[in-house]
């Protein structure tokens, strides 16, 4: 069977990570990194491509994605793997034994920053590195010549100008070769450099920042806009990269599940740095709760087979006996492990990454052909209908006691969620928290629409809520004479757990009551869920949007001194707005409650 490219793209993320390509027998063809995955995936399957691309293509069976946080973790992730798997459509390149090193030579007045492979460090100058790729040591390069103005020609080139080059031009040199710098100034640029990459661009920027100051008191304002820009440009160098901390040896576990699906994903990380993820989907045939589903699975994951066991085993769920299989781990291991799904920090950031890949992962799982069709036909079957429906709608409403009410509409078809035609209705003049009310709106500005042959018309309307909001629909189609579409309503048994939904056909008389293993059942979960998720969004965006504020004059907790120390650290307000809640918690007198206040109010 050949691969349904335009399912799997609709379900694949927008985030920066690393694909494999997979033949029929499981093999590797290809892997490559994307700051957009979806985008970069789609440009396989659209437009033109040359012959050996187009060969490569015929052969895909299957695709896996691993989420990272970063292109530049994408990147590290791809090289490991390239690697480790040498693709065939992959360039491979022999082991050498020699690195990309960032070099500063001691034997020129004003020394560039260069890019040189060596196997070893020698006596000829500064060896910064080993870097892994000569990608990433270029990239560095680019960068601090764009913030430090350093020179990258070579020392010919640097001996014979008589005029400055097109670097000067353009700012990214400072011209010593034309004597428009002097060495003392330019040596200084140079070592904030060789600081910057050597890990040490937060004493580089207290120093620029003190600069900056001097030059606004001394009314030295163009000079002191070039310092704040180059401080601007510092903070987003330092941004935390979440794969490469510098320590910590961890398997990362997290489960997401969706009705009749789960998933777990396993991020393997060493020495700080990610080195791939596997996606697993194990049987729930007793169906567990995800804590002792995933406390199973650890188990069995080091017990039950012959793996490396790591100083730190992080999970997303807590798991029952956490202590029990610690001690066990131990004992196999020869060392204290810690089993834990408490952490914090660079931590906790492995373990929101393992989630955003258990979750893709699954979404891709959900939305295979195979599944939908089966699931598509069994509710044909559970609702005695003649065709299987082809498009299905369902709605709900969201609103915090009554304050920004939303209410969603959203889409499915064979081919799962239909994402384009989704749709939000901002409720107006209806009394607060009358959820019948709203979704009568609602419901009534859709099918309006419809009727003045506005969009497509539903085989199913689904509302969420049961009896009440079943009726409503019903008043509505009355109302504006829509036929031809029938109505289900879902309601939650009385404990409220997925499995136990009543479902409502037609009227309120008419009641369905499917197993909790039933296809359709998980299909109007689904559902119901991307509607609920849906509307929440929603909600909270109309709700933050009439919070949210803009200045740090009207942030309770900010007086003047903590602006200044702000703005000083960032280098003005767009730098704040700009800042992680984790990069201003490190500003002098910012606590990490006070940084998720600030970056609430800024960004809602």
């Amino acid at each position: 069977m050949s691969f349904d490219s335009r399912h799997f793209l609709d379900t694949v993320t927008e985030s920066p990570g690393v694909y494999r390509m997979l033949d029929e027998q499981g093999e590797t063809l290809y892997v490559g990194k994307a700051r957009r995955l979806k985008a970069r995936l789609a440009s396989y399957f659209r437009g033109a491509l040359n012959t050996k691309t187009q060969a490569l293509v015929s052969r895909i069976a299957d695709i896996q994605v691993t989420v990272t946080n970063s292109e530049t973790e994408a990147l590290l992730l791809e090289q490991t793997l390239i690697k480790e798997q040498r693709p065939p459509y992959n360039i491979l390149l022999r082991d050498d034994k020699s690195y990309p090193f960032v070099f500063v030579t001691d034997r020129h007045p004003f020394p560039a920053l260069e890019y040189k492979r060596a196997r070893a460090r020698h006596d000829d100058g500064r060896y910064l590195g080993p870097y892994p790729s000569s990608g990433a040591v270029r990239e560095s390069l680019s960068l601090m010549q764009k913030i430090f103005r350093i020179r990258n020609c070579e020392d010919s080139v640097f001996a014979h100008r008589t005029r400055p080059c097109l670097q000067y031009q353009i700012g990214r040199c400072s011209a010593p070769c034309v004597g428009y710098i002097g060495e003392a100034d330019y040596r200084r640029d140079l070592e904030h450099a060789v600081q910057c990459l050597e890990g040490k661009s937060e004493a580089v920027t207290r120093e620029l920042t003190r600069d900056m100051e001097a030059a606004s008191q001394a009314l030295d304002f163009e000079e002191a806009a070039r310092l704040r820009d180059q401080i601007q440009h510092l903070r987003q160098l330092q941004q935390r990269q979440f794969v490469d901390t510098g320590g910590g040896d961890a398997d990362v576990f997290a489960l997401a599940t969706r009705p009749g699906a789960l998933c777990i994903s396993v991020l393997t990380v060493r020495q700080g740095r990610l080195l791939g993820a596997r996606h697993h989907e194990p049987a729930n045939g007793l169906d567990l709760g995800p804590e002792a589903l995933l406390g199973d699975f650890v188990s069995q994951f080091y017990l039950g087979q012959s793996r490396e066991i790591p100083t730190e085993v992080i999970t997303s769920h807590p798991l029952p006996d956490a202590a029990l299989i610690a001690r066990a781990l131990g004992e196999r291991a020869g060392r204290r492990i810690r089993v834990t799904d408490q952490v914090r920090g660079h931590r906790a950031q492995w373990r929101e990454l393992a989630r955003t890949n258990a979750e893709q992962q699954l979404a891709g799982q959900l939305a295979s052909q195979n599944q939908l069709t089966r699931r598509f036909e069994a509710l044909r079957e559970a609702l005695a209908l003649e065709t299987t429906p082809a498009r299905l709608e369902c709605f709900d409403i969201s609103h915090s006691h009554g304050e920004a009410t939303v209410a969603s509409c959203v889409v499915f078809d064979a081919s799962g969620p239909r994402k384009s035609d989704y749709r939000r209705f901002n409720i107006e003049g209806v009394e607060a928290g009358d959820d019948y009310g709203a979704m009568r709106q609602a419901l009534t500005r859709r099918f309006r629409r419809l009727k003045e042959g506005e969009g497509e018309r539903p085989d199913i309307l689904i509302v969420d809520g049961g009896k009440g909001q079943l009726n409503m629909a019903r008043e509505v189609f009355e109302e504006l004479g829509v036929t031809g579409v029938h109505l289900l309503g879902v309601a939650k048994g009385t404990t409220r757990k997925a499995g136990l939904e009543t479902l409502y056909i037609e009227t309120v008389n008419r009641t369905l009551d499917l197993d909790g293993t039933s296809p359709a059942l998980h299909l109007l979960q689904h559902i119901r869920d991307e509607s609920h998720r849906f509307a929440i969004a929603g909600h909270r965006a109309r709700r933050d949007k009439a919070r949210r504020t803009s200045t740090l004059q009207e942030i309770p907790g900010v007086g003047p001194r903590r602006r200044r120390e702000l703005l000083r650290f960032f280098g003005g307000l767009q730098g704040v707005k700009q800042a992680s809640r984790e990069e201003l918690a490190r500003v002098p007198g910012i606590s990490a409650t006070l940084a998720e206040a600030i970056h609430r109010a800024l960004h809602g």
